[in-house]
């Protein structure tokens, strides 16, 4: 079938959807003003999560609070966006009062999924365990200006805590569904990039090898490998999610950018202080992988994603250099391929996209959800489906105009919560991987002036 005939009719609609979620002012609980509050308000919620995360996660966050001096607290109050405390305080917390007990155990169901997937022993056939302790993250809910971000492991320095923490703006509990896209970013991106040793530091330098083998200057190899966090966030999100994370990139941006400055489209400009890809670069990066992934649509999404790029695309600048779009199309491939593709020597010589990838059976599987969703069904289907499909299906789904945002958002809250309840993980029997993975935002709002 021809790439033209792909026909986003719904992307305008899901990005109003994700503007109107970006500007909301919901804020979620308040952080605990005291110590002596948090004590109380922590002492008896223990039972309240499954036994690895008591062990894991409540037992050390209990330990250093009652570690805590007055003056500590004090400085932790000073500067909340430099710790991950007070967001490990509220997911416990929020878990255990049910603060929008639907969406959140929809959205524990998601990260779980993303993972699992990709640390589980059936994935990694061949390779080694992860070398550090992973346990799935706990969500929770916050922080609006700073989108959907994660605290990976490796922040929490002192709380000795040997997990993540996702977080998404409270409005994503009843809408801007696109947001949802982004998990696989945050938490099948940043989340498991940590979870071998050496792999990031890997990645780095075979994207800036690649780049220079491929004849580009210093600078660029330096602009995108400089970047890797981010980038191999992105990378790692399509081969989880598919070309859902691809078109939800893009439109959950302009819905975003939107918010923030009127105007909902993708940035051109990458500044050298941002520790992100500019937004146009990231649409093509994100059509460039697509291309690689193992289904039979893939040249098909891919130009659909690079043609919406397209369309906001102006005079591309990154680190202060003028890009042309073709070559930045050019460099896209070169770092999808690098990232996804290359064996490492942290995997035991297999490349990322060989333990993890979207296939004909998964966009068999997210296809035949879309009508289901659309039509307002929660019911979880039978088979070898996973929250990630479900993510997938409506993102697809909303992008081409099967049903409204609003309709599909509760279609897929509602599967998603089913499947929680009936995952026995979340429960008595949970079984931790081994793995490992500041805080991680999706985007940072632009300087006023």
């Amino acid at each position: 079938m021809p790439t033209a005939t792909l026909n986003l009719k719904g992307l305008a609609a899901a990005t109003a959807d994700s503007r109107a979620a970006a500007g909301s002012t919901s804020k979620g609980p308040a952080d605990l003003a005291t110590l002596d509050a948090i004590k109380a308000a922590l002492a008896p919620v223990r039972h309240t999560l499954p036994p690895i995360y008591r062990d894991k996660f409540y037992d050390p966050l209990v330990a250093s609070v009652n570690r805590l001096t007055p003056g500590d607290f004090q400085s932790l109050k000073k500067h909340p966006d430099n710790t991950p405390f007070w967001d490990v305080v509220q997911a416990v917390l929020q878990n255990a009062s049910g603060y929008e007990s639907k969406a959140t155990d929809a959205f524990q169901e998601v990260v779980s999924d993303l993972f699992d997937g990709f640390l589980s022993a059936e994935d990694r056939v061949g390779v080694k365990p992860p070398d550090y302790e992973v346990i799935p993250p706990l969500v929770k809910w916050g922080n609006p200006e700073s989108g959907p971000y994660t605290w990976p492991v490796d922040s929490m320095g002192r709380l000795k805590i040997e997990m993540s923490v996702v977080s998404l703006p409270p409005a994503h509990a009843h809408g801007g569904l696109l947001g949802w896209a982004t998990l696989g970013h945050e938490t099948g991106g940043h989340d498991i990039m940590g979870a071998d040793k050496g792999l990031i530091e890997e990645l780095t330098g075979v994207t800036h090898a690649a780049l220079l083998r491929a004849g580009q200057p210093r600078w660029m190899a330096a602009y995108w490998s400089e970047r890797i966090d981010e980038t191999g966030a992105d990378v790692l999100g399509l081969i989880n999610m598919g070309p859902a994370a691809g078109i939800g990139l893009i439109g959950y941006f302009r819905g975003l950018i939107g918010a923030w400055t009127g105007v909902a489209k993708l940035r051109s400009d990458g500044p050298a202080d941002d520790p992100h890809p500019g937004d146009v670069v990231r649409g093509y990066l994100a059509a460039a992988t697509v291309r690689l992934l193992s289904f039979a649509q893939r040249s098909r999404w891919a130009a659909a994603i690079e043609a919406e790029t397209d369309k906001d695309a102006g005079s591309i600048r990154l680190a202060g250099h003028s890009v042309t779009a073709a070559k930045a199309k050019r460099v896209a491939a070169v770092v999808a391929k690098a990232i996804a593709d290359t064996p490492l020597r942290a995997l035991q010589k297999r490349s990322l996209r060989s333990i993890q990838d979207w296939h004909d059976s998964d966009e068999a599987i997210a296809a035949a959800l879309r009508p289901v969703l659309a039509s307002g069904g929660t019911a979880i289907p039978a088979g070898r489906v996973y929250a990630t499909h479900v993510v997938a299906a409506a993102v697809i789904a909303v992008a081409l105009g099967d049903a409204t945002p609003a309709t599909l958002f509760a279609s897929m809250i509602g599967m998603l919560k089913a499947m929680h309840d009936d995952n026995p993980s979340w429960g008595p029997m949970f079984v931790g991987h081994r793995g490992d993975s500041g805080r991680h935002v999706v985007a940072v709002r632009p300087r006023e002036g």
